[in-house]
């Protein structure tokens, strides 16, 4: 029978040989490599138009009267994107003009795309009234690709023709009316957004 003095000498010897054996894994040589500067940017959605303002406009209109304008709608961000129109109209009096106004939009002349909207012979976008009260004139402002949205990559632009006739049978009660517009372009990216 062995005494407890052995058995703890034993186990000290074990004790000893255990931490010599962790002594003697811990002597490797190692080495480490970085790689910096890994720089993420996000991209833009950056919609404008030229001109900015006043795009139609007309005074002294009478009836059977059309003005034509050229709008370019640029993308100078750095992602694809698609885009809705929209407008609001308000009448500077109680005649309601906007709603005797009948708006066209169209693509750039097919003819002459040299001078934009001179023969108005693009594909049309839109025809109605001045105002978007049922929704958006041009595509949709709701997220996603909707029927009618209209696609820019990016650095690219467009030309629109705008056209706002006074019909021949507006009537007597149209006189000195005044109403202004308001055309809305809402832009998303076209990137991961079906």
């Amino acid at each position: 029978m062995r005494s407890s003095k052995g058995i703890l000498i034993t186990l000290l010897g074990i004790g000893v040989l255990s931490s010599l054996g962790a002594f003697a894994s811990l002597s490797v040589f190692t080495d480490t490599a970085s790689v910096g500067s890994n720089d993420f940017t996000t991209g833009t959605v950056d919609i404008s138009t030229a001109p900015a303002s006043a795009l139609v406009t007309f005074s002294s209109m009478a009836p059977g009267d059309t003005t034509t304008q050229s709008l370019v709608v640029s993308n100078a961000g750095t992602l694809d994107l698609r885009y809705a129109l929209s407008s609001s109209a308000t009448n500077a009096d109680s005649k309601g003009l906007k709603d005797q106004l009948v708006l066209t939009i169209k693509t750039i002349d097919v003819t002459t795309p040299g001078t934009p909207c001179n023969d108005f012979d693009g594909t049309q976008l839109y025809t109605g009234d001045v105002d978007s009260t049922a929704g958006a004139l041009v595509g949709s402002n709701v997220q996603g690709a909707q029927a009618g949205d209209r696609t820019l990559s990016a650095s690219a632009n467009e030309t629109l023709c705008f056209r706002v006739n006074l019909p021949l049978a507006t009537g007597n009660a149209f006189q000195n009316a005044t109403t202004t517009a308001t055309f809305t372009f809402d832009a998303e990216q076209t990137q991961s957004n079906p």
